[in-house]
Parts: C-alpha cells; sequence; structure tokens
C-alpha cells in the first residue's frame, strides 16, 4: 500500500483553528481524496468536501491555500503529542473498587505495555499498562487514593522516544597542578636539620610513693555517686503507622470471618516421610529430564489430598444457609506467602491430574504469585485448602479455614524422631500434620478417617494406584 505524507497550509485561518500539529497521511484506495470537516476550517466547508471538487469552492474558502492533489488516495489525520486518558480497568465481579499505586514519575517516558500505576484489590493488583509508548503527563488520583472502575488515572502524552541527548564533551585535560608548597608542619623537621641535634634529657625523679592505706575496704565509701549513674538511658522508642494493604486488611477480615462463623477443630497426626523422600531421590532425575521439573513433596500431598477428599466428600462440601453443598469436583487452594500478603492461587480439577500435572500447575501459580500476576480466577472457587508452614521451619499449628470452605491441612517441617518400627527403634524423618475442620459439618470420626487417608497415601502412594 502506497503512503504519501503532505502538509496543508492554511493562511487565513480562524485565531481558534492551528495547523501547527496536524500532519495528513494518504494511503491508496479505489475512493477519490477525501478530507474530514474540520480540516477546511471555514464555515462554508463544514462538510466532508470531495477534492477533484476543490476548485469549485477555493475562491470562497481557500483560495490562498496551497494543497499537494494526489487522486485515488484517502486521507486521515493524526496529531503530534495527543494527549490520552487512561481509566482504571474493568474488575471482577466479586471486586467493587481498589487503591492505587504509582509506579512512575510525572515526566518519565514508558513504553507501550510498561505498568504505569497498579490497582491494589483485595485479592490481587491489577496491573495498568501504559496503550502507547509517551510520557506521564499528569495523574489524574493521588497515591493510596481508591478508585472505581472507570475512574481517569493519568494523562499520556503520546510520542516517541526522547532523542538521546548530545554526548558530552571530553573533559579538558587537567592542568598539571602546582607543586605543592609543604605545610608548616612539614617544614619544622627541614628546619631542625639546620641546627645542633638536642641530646636526651636526664631520666625524671620518680614521684613520691604514698604509704598503702591499711583501712577495711568496707570503709571505704565513695563521697558521690559515678557521674554515669546520673545519666539517662539513651535510646530510640519511637513509633512508625504504615496503612495496611488491601489484601492485608482483606486477610484479616476473612480470617475474622472464619473465627465468628466456624466451629473450628484441630486433628493431628504424623506421617514418616521415608517413602516419599527415597521416590524422590530414585526419579527426580527421569522426571526433570522428561517434564523439565523439579519433584516436590507438595505434589504428593496434593494428590493424596484428592484422594481423601473423593473418600470423605463432606470435607470437600460447604454449609450453603440451611442447605450442605456437595461438589463433584477437587479445587485445591495452596498458600502462598508474597511480599504483598498471603494469596491463595487455586489447582483445578485436581482429581484428574497425575503428579506431573500438579507440579506443572504449581511451578505457573508459584511463579504468578511471585511476579504479582496473579489473576482474579486465579484465587475464586477453592473447595479445600493446603497450608505449607513447613518451608519457614514451623514444628506445627493449627491452620485457620479459609472460607467459605469446610477444612484446610497444614504441612510442618520435616524432623528425624525415633520411632517404633516392628518392635525396634529407628529413627525416622517425620512431618506432623494438622487438620481444622468445621465442626458444624464435619464430625470428630470423618475429620480423623480423612487424615489416617492422606497419611497412608503420603507413606506408601501405590493405595492410590490400587484405591485402597
Amino acid at each position: 500500500m502506497a503512503l504519501l505524507l503532505f502538509q496543508r497550509c492554511l493562511p487565513r485561518l480562524s485565531s481558534r483553528f492551528s495547523t501547527q500539529n496536524v500532519k495528513y497521511i494518504a494511503t491508496e484506495t479505489s475512493q477519490s481524496l477525501r478530507v474530514k470537516s474540520h480540516i477546511c476550517c471555514l464555515s462554508q466547508c463544514n462538510k466532508n468536501t470531495d477534492l477533484l471538487n476543490f476548485d469549485k469552492i477555493s475562491k470562497s474558502c481557500c483560495n490562498h491555500s496551497q494543497f499537494i492533489f494526489t487522486r485515488k488516495f484517502h486521507v486521515s489525520n493524526c496529531y503530534y503529542n495527543e494527549v490520552v486518558v487512561v481509566n482504571t480497568p474493568s474488575f471482577a465481579d466479586s471486586i467493587s473498587d481498589g487503591d492505587v499505586k504509582l509506579e512512575k514519575a510525572v515526566g518519565d517516558f514508558v513504553k507501550e505495555d510498561d505498568v504505569v500505576c497498579e490497582i491494589e484489590t483485595d485479592k490481587t493488583s491489577v496491573p495498568v499498562p501504559s496503550p502507547k509508548s509517551g510520557i506521564v503527563e499528569e495523574y489524574l488520583v493521588e497515591d493510596g487514593q481508591t478508585v472505581t472502575a472507570g475512574t481517569p488515572l493519568f494523562k499520556l502524552k503520546i510520542t516517541d522516544a526522547p532523542a538521546d541527548s548530545a554526548p558530552k564533551s571530553a573533559p579538558a585535560a587537567e592542568a598539571p597542578s602546582p607543586t605543592q608548597q609543604p605545610t608548616k608542619a612539614e617544614a619544622a623537621p627541614a628546619s631542625s636539620t639546620s641546627g645542633p641535634i638536642p641530646t636526651t634529657p636526664p631520666p625524671a625523679s620518680p614521684l613520691p610513693k604514698e604509704p598503702i592505706s591499711t583501712k577495711p575496704l568496707d570503709s571505704i565509701k565513695p563521697k558521690s555517686a559515678p557521674a554515669s549513674q546520673n545519666v539517662p538511658l539513651s535510646g530510640s522508642r519511637s513509633e512508625t503507622k504504615v496503612n495496611m494493604s488491601r489484601i492485608r486488611q482483606r486477610t484479616a477480615q476473612r480470617l475474622k470471618q472464619a473465627q465468628n462463623e466456624c466451629a473450628m477443630l484441630t486433628t493431628f497426626n504424623e506421617i514418616d516421610m521415608s517413602n516419599v523422600i527415597d521416590l524422590r531421590k530414585q526419579y527426580k532425575d527421569a522426571f526433570l529430564k522428561k517434564f523439565g521439573l523439579k519433584l516436590g513433596f507438595m505434589s504428593a500431598f496434593v494428590k493424596a489430598s484428592a484422594y481423601a477428599l473423593t473418600d470423605q466428600p463432606v470435607v470437600n462440601a460447604v454449609i450453603d444457609n440451611k442447605e450442605i453443598s456437595y461438589r463433584d469436583y477437587i479445587d485445591i487452594s495452596v498458600a502462598v506467602s508474597t511480599p504483598k500478603g498471603l494469596v491463595v492461587p487455586v489447582i483445578r480439577s485436581v482429581e484428574k491430574m497425575n503428579y506431573a500435572d500438579i507440579e506443572k500447575e504449581i511451578a505457573s501459580l508459584g511463579e504468578k504469585a511471585r511476579t504479582g500476576s496473579l489473576a482474579i480466577e486465579d484465587m475464586e472457587g477453592g473447595t479445600f485448602t493446603i497450608s505449607n508452614g513447613g518451608v519457614f521451619g514451623s514444628l506445627f499449628g493449627t491452620p485457620i479455614i479459609n472460607p467459605p470452605q469446610s477444612a484446610i491441612l497444614g504441612m510442618h517441617a520435616i524432623n528425624d524422631k525415633p520411632v517404633a518400627i516392628n518392635g525396634k527403634v529407628e529413627i525416622r524423618p517425620i512431618m506432623v500434620v494438622a487438620l481444622t475442620y468445621d465442626h458444624r459439618l464435619i464430625d470428630g470420626r470423618e475429620a480423623v478417617t480423612f487424615l489416617k487417608k492422606i497419611k497412608s497415601a503420603v507413606e506408601d502412594p501405590r493405595v492410590i494406584l490400587l484405591d485402597i
């Protein structure tokens, strides 16, 4: 497609019109050359003008205009340094607003798709990229301000990248510094060499010795307290207050909601990790070679949880007013700690996954969590949660339910412990696991049975294959 760039000069224009920043881009079409109404600024040409008949109106409108005429081209216009307003993007249905976090300063040049600011919502941060390359001309909101979908955020002046500044001239060669004059302190030894060298002074007479006091130590008391005792202790006792992030506020709200609404009870068990550790050592290289993923312990617990949830569907259910909602799918939320707070991305349909599928999904969601690119859809709709405090060295604890779910599994650190095996004491790697459940829905028998199912599936993964 042929392109033609031409400039139109209109000397007789009203003072309210300007063509300094206007250029016309012509593209080849089968139509005659046409111009939008605002190009011809006089009232007589306030409509689309067929330039094939341009001479008919030139006397009354643009008789002093200069125009480069070409047939069969379609004309459009664009503006240098056009300023556009970027608005807040739309949120998911469960989110109504968010707080603005400014990432760029006014006057900064940004490329297309560079993140100019972020909207921190209750669940994640929504990046707001630049639609075009340009300069951030003005922010229309303040840092930390709460905005809703469609709120204007900033003005962007569309322009190309600024030209590189001219290379700085090489610094002039430094003039040789004048010979430094000796200072007085340096000159003193030189002058002393001209005179006679002084002899060693005679030794000083010893100081007179006082007789040693023979008074008992208890009778010797200081006349006043040491000065250091009168000096107050110094140290900083200041306090610093910072605003809670939206994620932290939402986390606090949901945890308090779980505490107020659920009848939470926790049951514990111990898992011998010997077989899982041996399995990982034996197959980790082959697993990495085939799938390009590291074989970890989390996939074993996710798969074992899906196996136990299938056996005890009430743990996968939820109370809905006066009804119990049973789900025939298993979506497991995995708690991930990030610098912005705790997030729980969801692994969907775990009951249909194998170890490789689970590890791949865990790696993908973990990378999104670390880079702050988790979407709202990645964290909605879980039916069961696994929290791994063992990565931080936790011995054991009681996790809190993630509402509206009914149970959560807590993993903890692996420690060598003496255990009785076939009447003998052996040292085995043991992990304490905890299941916190809503006692309104789940009875103790079901909770203990569920946790024992996880224990058996982790200690011997073959039970999953045999479905026993």
